[in-house]
């Protein structure tokens, strides 16, 4: 768990320093209050570009010395340990990471803690394109193996590369092309065979599950991509370079998500139902974290409970106690009622 959380000017906060319990951490206030701003904070303790995927110099705050800093004190078996993340003025799309103190790489934060978070946008994940569940399917990845951050971060660099040699109008490098496509096979088979134990692993999880007054979800992996071999990808370069993009691979990857209690797709279910089914996700994922890394992962939850009834919002808080430290935002405290007398409520903005 985040013991502290220390914001400089980051997005509209100046100066914010919170002391979270274990537990629930229930943020509320009005609307523009930084809620949000906040959950944004803690997903950067973790690789990637965090919970609105936005970049770095959007994230500073505005009439600010134009960089940032999010720092937090985890608390963590081997005892606290330092993390921070931010950006400076001189180089604001450059991010920094350091641990303890020291220059760090940000694929090595999952190394300390796992975060998962579920945003507004995100009700939309069964309708809307795949790459946004591929995203999010990596995110569960990384919560049980560390590595897949370096192997996707490699692989997308690869990929990224030989895609601008087979634009270019002469033939790129024969031998830069063969070691672009040797670096996306490797890295490209650890990706994807940390997503398909992922998926069934957590598949036998969900199955298995019986949490009331949630759905059940089924998941599946879908690999559109086929072979992507170092010879696969050698033979397709004049099919890729027509459709200037690389149709072998892994980054073609799609997770599938069922309503299992009625055999429909997640994307046919009702806005409500889609909602609840990736809750259902998260919470059987918790639990599969916390049985095989002995650590339960951050969840950030933005409006969570905004749009649920009083009978699931109730079942949701049931379901998320004990699960490890949970931030959870919304504009009324009433939404909050039936979390607890031991959670820590902090109100922005007032």
């Amino acid at each position: 768990m985040l013991s502290r959380l220390v914001l400089t000017d980051f997005r509209n906060h100046a100066a914010l320093t919170l002391s979270p319990g274990a537990g629930f951490v229930v943020l509320t206030g009005a609307n523009g209050a930084g809620k949000t701003n906040v959950l944004e904070a803690v997903s950067l303790l973790a690789p990637g570009r965090g919970l609105r995927r936005a970049g770095l110099g959007e994230m500073a705050r505005q009439g600010g010395g134009g960089g940032f800093g999010v720092a937090a004190v985890l608390d963590a078996a081997q005892g606290a340990v330092d993390l921070a993340t931010g950006a400076i003025a001189t180089a604001p799309e450059r991010r920094i990471v350091r641990v303890q103190g020291a220059a760090s790489a940000a694929t090595a934060l999952p190394e300390w803690l796992s975060v998962l978070w579920l945003t507004p946008a995100m009700d939309r994940l069964f309708v809307e394109p795949a790459s946004g569940r591929r995203r999010f399917l990596d995110r569960l990845v990384l919560a049980l193996r560390p590595g897949h951050a370096v192997n996707a971060a490699r692989y997308d660099a690869a990929l990224r590369a030989r895609n601008r040699l087979l634009a270019e109008d002469v033939p790129g490098d024969p031998e830069w092309l063969t070691a672009l496509e040797a670096q996306m096979a490797e890295h490209g088979a650890a990706l994807a065979q940390g997503r398909r134990e992922t998926v069934a692993l957590l598949g036998d999880r969900l199955a298995a599950a019986a949490a009331v007054g949630f759905p059940r979800a089924a998941i599946a992996l879908d690999s559109p991509g086929g072979d992507a071999s170092p010879a696969a990808l050698r033979q397709g370069r004049a099919r890729d370079a027509a459709a200037g993009r690389a149709l072998a691979g892994p980054h073609r990857d799609d997770l599938i998500v069922t309503h299992a209690d009625k055999g429909q797709a997640a994307a046919l279910a009702s806005t409500g139902e889609q909602k609840a089914l990736l809750l259902g996700i998260v919470l059987a994922h918790a639990d599969l974290v916390a049985e095989r890394t002995a650590r339960a992962p951050l969840l950030l939850l933005d409006e969570v409970a905004a749009h649920l009834d009083p009978a699931r919002r109730a079942a949701l808080f049931a379901a998320l106690a004990g699960r490890g430290q949970v931030w959870m935002t919304g504009t009324e405290a009433a939404l909050f009622a039936d979390v607890g007398a031991g959670a820590t409520r902090i109100v922005l903005g007032g």
